[in-house]
């Protein structure tokens, strides 16, 4: 798996270089626009805005019985998220489900951990457009108001009693055991928490850039919060496009169009794209300095025994190499 693990980041490493490579000249042009500061302070609030994010995911794992230090949980997400840059989506799932292996975690706890973590953050993501577009632009409402309405049916799906029902279901289909842990309201809270002020510092983020190629308005920052939450889902439904890329930058230039000048949204799209990229790559980078990590309190830590009741009938988990 190890030598599977480093195949998967090369080939991620590669489609990164090739979605930077092919629109080189256009992001030359792009940054020559911004000032140093203004491209800084954007990928700090981006790389801040990954970080809430993978809080998020290590509330469900540790509600689902598996707590994670800060450390090992920033390793396993900063090197298995290179894997949303390979086209299909799942080998971010796979690459973290076998790095979780390393601390014992369960793959049916990371795999739903993991399902609610990305189920979270797309319906946050509309709620937060949901909330911010509709008053603010009229081309996002007329454009994608059928995604607005989404909003609070997925909201609701996340509720506990639902969200244990769906993994339970999906849990059996696949042959693996039930979870031990159902997810409970107050992890879920937590879990939303940390996903939405991730969405806040992405809308920080893309405010910034915003305000670099002239944009101006009290309405401005809210406008450039939900542009980047859509333009994010609209590039998730996009199953094969590694990183969502091309869906992205047409949701966040239809939005953006009506509120900064003439080239300006396709600027700020090119912008956003490379420094979130930049972005990743740094949280690999600094997971791979970490090395080889172990929860805190010995090597079970991360792995609760669950009660007898609950896993009756149950098997093993054989830890990954």
């Amino acid at each position: 798996m190890r030598a599977v693990r480093a195949l998967l980041v090369m080939l991620a490493l590669a489609f990164c270089a090739y979605s930077v490579a092919s629109q080189w000249d256009a992001t030359v042009e792009a940054f020559r626009q911004m000032s140093w500061a203004t491209l800084a302070g954007a990928l700090a609030v981006g790389l801040a805005g990954l970080f809430a994010w993978m809080l998020g995911w290590r509330e469900f794992l540790g509600g689902l019985g598996s707590p994670l230090p800060v450390r090992a949980i920033f390793r396993i997400s900063g090197i298995s998220q290179l894997g949303k840059y390979v086209p299909g989506k799942v080998w971010a799932l796979v690459t973290q489900i076998e790095m979780t292996r390393e601390h014992k975690v369960p793959p049916e706890r990371s795999f739903g951990s993991t399902l609610l973590a990305v189920a979270t953050s797309v319906a946050c993501g509309l709620a937060v457009a949901a909330v911010t577009l509709p008053l603010t632009s009229t081309t996002a409402r007329d454009a994608y108001w059928p995604l607005f309405l989404l909003a609070p049916a997925l909201l609701a799906l996340l509720h506990p009693r639902v969200v244990t029902w769906c993994l339970s279901l999906m849990l059996k289909i696949i042959r693996r055991p039930a979870l031990e842990h159902p997810v409970s309201l107050g992890v879920t809270l937590k879990a939303i928490g940390w996903t939405v002020l991730g969405w806040a510092l992405f809308g920080v983020h893309t405010w910034l850039l915003c305000l670099a190629v002239g944009g101006d308005g009290k309405g401005l920052p809210f406008v450039a919060t939900g542009a980047y939450a859509l333009a994010f889902v609209a590039g998730f439904l996009v199953f094969i496009a590694p990183g969502g890329i091309g869906a992205r930058e047409a949701a966040l230039t239809v939005v953006l169009t009506p509120v900064l000048p003439a080239g300006a949204p396709v600027v700020v799209a090119i912008a956003s794209r490379v420094l979130l990229t930049a972005a990743d790559l740094i949280n690999a980078g600094v997971a791979f300095l970490l090395g080889r990590t172990r929860p805190d309190g010995g090597p079970d830590a991360g792995n609760e025994p669950p009660s007898k009741e609950l896993v009756r009938g149950t098997q093993p988990t054989k830890e990954g190499p």
